[in-house]
């Protein structure tokens, strides 16, 4: 009966830590969406700008993916 809850608590641990990668979609959208608005207003600067977007959208995705293996280690460490 206790490693039934105690799994029933990863699994819903897991369940909340993957809420992480959701949020790290958003914030490569939100990057990208900023950096294309930017671009279609000042076409001179993007080119200059554009190592900038790439490093923003790999904060982001570190986050989802470190997200994700909070998640794999909740799910399989118990």
């Amino acid at each position: 009966m206790e490693g039934d809850i105690a799994q029933m608590g990863a699994f819903i641990g897991a369940g909340l830590a993957s809420v992480g990668m959701g949020g790290a979609a958003v914030g490569v959208g939100n990057v990208v969406g900023n950096f294309l608005s930017g671009a279609l207003r000042n076409p001179s600067a993007a080119g200059a700008q554009t190592a900038t977007m790439f490093i923003g959208i790999a904060f982001a995705e570190a986050l989802g993916i470190f997200s994700f293996l909070v998640a794999l280690l909740l799910m399989f460490a118990v």
